[in-house]
């Protein structure tokens, strides 16, 4: 039995996982368990009315049976158990039901809940689109439908549309999340130690951001959530011996489509929609330029349309490498469309840079051109050179370029991550 859920959470409070980690353990208490990892599935990140991080969860769930030991611990209270045998649907939709409405933010206007309760997956395609494109609600309900799936949605149902997704999913290359949660919600969170992780954990990411000395585990909205380290590995719970904090109430380790890329496909300018994530590649066509508000513009051509791209001001450091980009340097774009037709860059790889020539030097500036042939001057002492320009050293070298982690959406994967033996089968096309 498959369970999806989505849109229960408002940027003033509440978090979907931990709805999710609810109800997991009512349904324990049931003789319903887990029969695999829940899974947090982060969906299209350009959608402009997402609560926070676009996040569905989607939970697997059979009758536990009496004589059956527990398979594996994933959390404080939450085990996988080896079980094959379906449980009551009605039963499940009652439990699901009752905590959606007893914990979902329904006074705010931009939260629309929706769970699904399903025998059946949807096809990976659906979460494909829901990942990487716009879909609509009625196309969400039209594949509930055809599944025989029982789903209720609330208020406008666009909740609907990611629960579907959530369950949809199957993991091709995956990441980690232990999340940990606190019991005093509404304070400033303590949690201490965190730069440690990357000693202790290598298989971990995004945990500390060094060059902005801010912490990344830890978000900034005020939900449940007291902490979350991601990793390429399950194996995450060393971590609560190291980090120190204020106590935790419960945790719980969730498989995960963050740090995977998936949201990206190859695309030609032209085929980039608003809303919607791709890879494209060109030749740039202007220096970039600084506006107000302290972000980087320039544009950039694949030989038959043209695209403003943007480092914009949170990507901190990023907008400095962008800065060094010059007319007809060939670069590689990973990111998305916005509602302007701006194209928001998550990372860069710069292919190839154009050479740049100077005049010589002399008496510490640069000598003046007599003309074609005719050699240089310099200004200050007359003295006089034959030759050609110099080659001017660029600042910039062919490579790839990422932005902090504290600008990092939640499906972008770091180079740490894409340098990883596990993740070259996403990487073939960089491997040309």
């Amino acid at each position: 039995m498959y369970i999806g859920l989505d849109d229960t959470d408002s940027n003033r409070g509440m978090c979907t996982t931990y709805l999710t980690a609810l109800i997991i353990e009512e349904l324990q208490k049931k003789g319903i368990g887990l029969v695999d990892y829940p899974e947090l599935v982060r969906l299209n990140p350009n959608i402009p009315w997402k609560t926070r991080g676009n996040g569905a969860l989607a939970i697997h769930v059979g009758k536990i049976r009496e004589h059956e030991n527990k398979k594996k611990r994933i959390g404080d209270r939450y085990y996988i158990y080896d079980s094959k045998e379906e449980c009551s649907a009605e039963e499940v939709f009652t439990v699901v039901r009752e905590l959606v409405e007893k914990h979902s933010c329904f006074d705010d206007e931009k939260t629309n809940p929706g769970f699904v309760i399903s025998e059946k997956k949807p096809s990976r395609e659906f979460y494909e689109r829901c990942v990487k494109e716009v879909v609509e609600l009625d196309e969400a309900i039209d594949t509930l439908k055809e599944m025989g799936a029982s789903y209720k949605g609330y208020k406008n149902e666009r909740g609907l549309i990611g629960a579907t997704a959530a369950i949809a999913y199957t993991p091709l290359f995956c990441t980690y999340e232990l999340l940990a949660y606190r019991e005093s919600i509404g304070r400033k969170r303590l949690v201490d130690n965190v730069m440690e992780l990357d000693r202790r954990f290598p298989e971990t990411f995004d945990n500390y951001d060094y060059e902005n000395e801010h912490v990344c585990i830890t978000p900034s909205s005020p939900c449940p959530v007291l902490f979350g380290v991601r990793g390429t590995s399950p194996e995450l719970s060393g971590v609560l011996e190291v980090l120190r904090t204020e106590k935790i109430e419960r945790w719980i380790i969730y498989q995960s489509n963050q740090a995977t890329d998936e949201h990206l496909t190859k695309k030609r300018i032209k085929e980039v929609k608003r809303h919607t994530s791709a890879i494209i590649e060109g030749i740039v066509k202007n220096k970039p330029e600084i506006i107000e508000g302290g972000h980087v513009l320039f544009e950039l051509t694949d030989g038959e349309d043209v695209v403003t791209c943007a480092a914009y001001e949170p990507t901190k450091q990023f907008r400095k490498v962008v800065m060094k980009l010059m007319p007809g340097d060939r670069v590689e774009l990973y990111g998305g469309m916005n509602k302007y037709n701006t194209f928001n860059i998550e990372k860069m790889l710069v292919k190839s840079t154009v050479k740049l020539m100077k005049n010589p030097k002399c008496c510490g500036v640069s000598m003046k051109s007599m003309g074609k042939g005719k050699g240089f001057r310099c200004e200050k002492c007359g003295k006089r050179i034959m030759g050609e320009k110099e080659e001017e050293e660029r600042d910039l070298k062919p490579g790839f370029y990422e932005v902090p982690s504290c600008a990092r959406r939640h499906l972008s994967m770091p180079l740490k991550v894409m340098l990883k033996a596990e993740a070259k089968p996403l990487m073939k096309d960089l491997e040309r």
